[in-house]
């Protein structure tokens, strides 16, 4: 009894199960995308104009991204406390929604159903908020990966879901709302006491390296798979038998990776033996130990002069060279120091690296570098997925849910893709992550070109790069954050960069973007108003005499919209750039030691 007992605690307390946990949790993050599944059954039940739809659509995004609420509680509830009340605001939000549609409630006025859909949606930043502060605390030399896989399984969410739903295929299109509501609340509920910190920087093994491998595997099969399913659905009516086995084997996809943590539990692959205690852990000292030291420590204050005083050559020598430069400097400042030489100050505030709060981090440049490149990439990004139906229409495009299916797969591989090359680039080169983040924005430049431009095959080639530059931002800017700003605030750090998505979707999408469409649209109007003028035919007349008067056709209804976006994202990569430059020095000493 006693080894089956230990056993039993090993696997439960496995930081390979906990991320597990948290990807199938993260599954459950993705409601924000099967908006646009719902809001045609909440627009003709309830006799909604495409304006209060729009509005529903504000609410949702704002709830998505406002984590102020979950970031703050993180640092006062428990992780599974945490989950709860996302879990509760998920079932209250959305389960209200379905009452209300099915009329088993009143019907509430329009700002009230805002603050339903916001309230429901908001669920999802206490999903991402556990899972990812959790797992990057559980894994901190391998952030890049992490977040790439858990952000991309929340992309993957919505496609999971609607899969599920055409399992259970139900007259009823308001059961896809109920659905909403109860599944990932149970899901959640049933993980909320796994998911949480168990001292992962302490279980490395040789056999890391190939369990993400084979994670990274079943990401790749899973996007293929579902990409291939929504493509055969949307081709060929398919049996009911046909759609369970589908969704059968989507199940088993998911479940796989649980293999990890069992092999591990049972098998004798031990922790490795780890010569230089920095090559997995990248938490502050205090994390594991309280080292006595005086209220100013002496070594600390030489070393603040020392950033002040060090020639800016030294940061471009070798590690093994600059190492011995900032000892000899240190050395010298010392004894300047006892003889009265030199005035130590006082240090103020932490260093880049170490854990900054919410307060200290607004007054940092590097933060507020990571939130305009981001607001500008991410921002640019989104607009594209909010007004995908309209791209294609207007270029003459029947099918235009494709094109959703499609930007979907792709940002789920982006986040994928862009959590593992960004490691590459800091763990093999030591470089500063965000140069991977200007990658992505250098991309997304070329795909809103391609938009703007509205050459043939250019939905499919600008979805795709779009797709994989705004995916990649969402793993890379929470591990980019946690490097410079430590994980003892990467709640409340992550959910305020939050905000720039939501901002940049309101000023490029809700403004330039659909002023630009109106103004196009309003144009073509004029002048089919003038050809009908011109015409004696009454035919004519009541032919083009109707209320789809407004919709704008071609390339030129989105061509200056995404000239502009194009130029935002250049920005963003100079903005990136810049941060890149200021951090190198950081990411020399988190990573470089590593391989000196």
């Amino acid at each position: 009894m006693g080894r089956v007992k230990d056993l039993i605690l090993t696997f439960f307390n496995n930081r390979w199960l906990v991320f597990v946990a948290a990807m199938w949790i993260q599954s459950c993050a993705g409601i924000g995308y099967l908006f646009g599944s719902i809001s045609p059954v909440i627009k003709s039940s309830l006799n909604y104009n495409q304006k209060q739809v729009a509005r529903l659509g504000v609410a949702k995004d704002l709830g998505d991204s406002v984590g102020f609420l979950a970031g703050s509680m993180s640092e006062i509830l428990p992780l599974w406390a945490l989950l709860l009340v996302g879990a509760v605001q998920n079932f209250v939000g959305y389960g209200w929604v379905w009452l209300i549609i099915t009329g088993k409630a009143p019907v509430l006025p329009l700002w009230v159903m805002c603050l339903l859909i916001f309230i429901g949606t908001n669920g999802e930043t206490y999903f991402n908020t556990v899972a990812l502060v959790s797992c990057v605390q559980n894994f901190p030399k391998s952030r890049g990966p992490v977040v790439g896989i858990l952000k991309g399984f929340a992309g993957l969410g919505g496609a999971i879901l609607t899969q599920i739903y055409a399992l259970v295929k139900s007259p009823d299109s308001a059961s896809l709302i109920f659905m909403v509501a109860v599944g990932p609340s149970m899901v959640v509920i049933s993980l909320m006491f796994i998911v949480r910190p168990v001292g992962g920087h302490r279980q490395l093994r040789t056999s890391d390296a190939s369990s993400f491998s084979f994670i990274y595997c079943i990401c790749l099969i899973l996007a293929a798979y579902l990409m291939g399913v929504m493509v055969v659905e949307d081709l060929v009516d398919l049996s009911q038998t046909i759609v369970q086995i589908f969704t059968a084997i989507l199940f088993i996809l998911l479940v796989v990776p649980i293999g990890i943590p069992l092999w591990l539990t049972f098998s004798s692959d031990r922790r490795s033996p780890n010569p230089n205690p920095n090559e997995e852990s990248l938490l502050p000292e205090s994390e594991y130990k309280e080292p006595e030291r005086s209220e100013h420590d002496p070594n600390e204050i030489i070393f603040s002069e020392l950033e002040d005083e060090k020639p800016r050559e030294v940061d471009l020598l070798p590690a093994s060279e600059r190492q011995k430069r900032i000892l000899q400097l240190q050395s010298k400042l010392a004894q300047a120091a006892a003889e009265g030489a030199v005035r130590i100050k006082r240090r103020r505030g932490p260093h880049r690296g170490e854990d900054f709060d919410l307060t200290q981090a607004l007054i940092k440049a590097d933060f507020w570098l990571i939130f305009w490149s981001l607001l500008l990439g991410s921002g640019s990004g989104l607009t594209v997925i909010d007004n995908l139906g309209q791209m294609s229409e207007s270029l003459g495009y029947d099918n235009t849910h494709i094109f959703v299916s499609m930007i979907s797969i792709w940002n789920f591989l982006g986040r994928v893709g862009g959590g593992y090359f960004s490691e590459i680039i800091v763990r093999d080169y030591a470089y500063p992550r965000p140069v991977a983040m200007a990658v992505a924005q250098a991309i997304m430049a070329v795909g809103h070109l391609f938009f703007a431009m509205g050459w043939p095959g250019a939905m499919y080639i600008g979805t795709l790069l779009i797709g994989l530059g705004y995916g990649a931002h969402w793993a890379i800017v929470p591990a980019t954050a946690s490097e410079l700003f430590g994980l003892k605030k990467f709640g409340a750090l992550y959910n305020f960069l939050t905000l720039a998505n939501p901002a940049g979707s309101l000023v490029f999408s809700g403004v330039i973007a659909s002023y630009i469409y109106d103004s196009e649209a309003e144009k073509q109007a004029a002048q089919r108003h003038q050809q009908i003028t011109n015409s004696t035919s009454s035919f004519l007349t009541k032919l083009f005499d109707t209320d789809d008067a407004l919709k704008c056709e071609g390339s030129v209804c989105f061509f200056l919209t995404f000239m502009i976006m194009s130029g935002l994202c250049i920005i963003a990569l100079i903005l990136s750039l810049i941060l890149v430059r200021r951090t190198k020095v950081v990411y020399q000493n988190l990573y470089g030691r590593t391989r000196a």
